[in-house]
């Protein structure tokens, strides 16, 4: 016991001490105290809105953060499918197609297997009035030094509708002349060659480099005019002044010379078209001998139930020039090229066999040397048939005889396959 309170006199002692030191204080009043809580009150409101006010901040971040998360991936799906419409909107407005043809030929010159020609189109139609059109070929299957084929851009043209009768165009395109120039595709003629005239005299395929208008005059009543590089004619040699041999497929063209071509076509009933073509340049030797040359071609093209006529005339007339070193178009009997030739067909079904078959009969006459007195004009017979099992594609025989007046005939037969889409 005595222990015990020995050690609770400290404690007693320190806690007299602290009640006499209270004591001694002041104690605040009511007031004052009254102050104090209203003080403390305060201070908790204030940090009451301060929490609220950073609650709501926090809020909205998170809201402003779902929000942009929800945009972006609205955005990213609008991009995606706007991508996807503008991919399928680009693919709506361009065009692919092409043709082709393979040829076996036994003739007199010699038997020979050709795949002719491979093409392919490309087109583009940038908005209802602007488009574009190409047409790229490969020749004789292989290209290469020593090899037969050529590769070459026949067309690459922009058109652009004026109104709804007239359009205009600039870049490489078809000359507007004959019936094949222009449409070619093997499915769209008889033999497996194309004629001897268009060929020669036309001369098909061509074409330049310049610019055009077409359009509609009256109704089925049809121009083209066309302002373009020109022809640049060999000046000696075998092929001097001879036609085909001048087409410079504007491959560094020289353009000393433009041509200038105009056409009417009349196509008012269905099934027949009648065209004439005008065709004059300045110079064929593009400034070298001044020789100035004329092109005139007119053809009939109809197409009546299973009936078929087509009728061809194209003449050139040069001008003689005067004598440098013995070079002139009338010393090489060139002075004037012309040809002509008549097809009739028939075309229809043939019992239950599926597809079209089509017989043919056509008599060429051409001569690239017609202002000579020598005996130079050409004559060719073909008649075959055509067999198409879908409009696109087409299996072709002919025969062919020729009756030239200087005795190199040659004749047998062709055999060809052809297709387009």
């Amino acid at each position: 016991m005595f222990r015990a309170g020995m050690r609770r006199g400290p404690a007693l002692a320190v806690m007299a001490l602290v009640c006499s030191g209270m004591a001694a204080a002041e104690v605040p009043s009511p007031e004052q105290m009254w102050e104090i809580i209203q003080a403390q009150q305060r201070q908790i409101e204030d940090l009451q809105q301060r929490l609220a006010a950073t609650n709501q901040r926090v809020d909205r971040t998170d809201q402003k953060v779902a929000e942009t998360e929800e945009k972006v991936e609205i955005t990213g799906d609008m991009i995606e499918e706007g991508g996807m419409s503008l991919a399928a909107s680009w693919a709506e407005r361009t065009s692919i197609g092409g043709y082709g043809e393979l040829h076996y030929n036994d003739l007199d010159s010699g038997s020979e297997m050709d795949f002719h020609r491979f093409v392919l189109f490309f087109g583009h139609q940038f908005n209802d009035r602007v488009r574009f059109m190409s047409e790229l070929e490969i020749e004789h299957a292989l290209v290469g030094d020593g090899e037969p084929g050529e590769v070459e851009v026949e067309q690459a043209y922009v058109e652009l509708d004026l109104n709804d009768y007239h359009s205009a165009k600039a870049g490489l395109f078809l000359v507007p002349v004959g019936i094949l120039n222009e449409t070619h595709e093997p499915p769209t003629f008889y033999g497996v060659e194309r004629n001897p005239v268009e060929s020669n005299i036309v001369p098909s395929t061509w074409w330049e480099g310049g610019a055009g208008m077409r359009g509609e005059l009256a109704p089925g009543l049809g121009y083209d005019f066309t302002v373009t590089s020109g022809l640049d004619v060999p000046q000696e040699g075998s092929n001097a002044f001879r036609i085909r041999n001048g087409r410079q497929k504007v491959a560094e063209a020289r353009a000393e010379s433009l041509a200038y071509t105009g056409r009417l076509r009349w196509t008012g009933v269905p099934g027949v078209e009648l065209a004439m073509t005008a065709q004059y340049q300045e110079d064929i030797t593009q400034g070298d001998l001044d020789i100035g040359a004329t092109l005139l071609e007119a053809h009939a093209a109809i197409s009546r139930g299973p009936f078929g006529l087509r009728a061809l005339y194209a003449r050139w007339d040069l001008d003689n020039a005067a004598l440098i070193d013995g070079v002139d178009p009338a010393a090489a009997g060139r002075d004037r090229q012309e040809g002509w030739y008549v097809e009739p067909s028939l075309r229809g079904s043939l019992g239950d066999l599926a597809g079209e078959f089509g017989a043919f009969l056509r008599y060429n006459v051409w001569d690239n040397n017609a202002g000579a007195n020598n005996a130079t004009e050409r004559k060719q017979y073909n008649a075959g048939i055509n067999y198409w099992p879908t409009q696109q594609v087409v299996f072709k025989l002919d025969f062919q005889r020729q009756d030239n007046a200087d005795g190199t005939d040659d004749d047998g037969f062709n055999l060809g396959v052809g297709y387009q889409f």
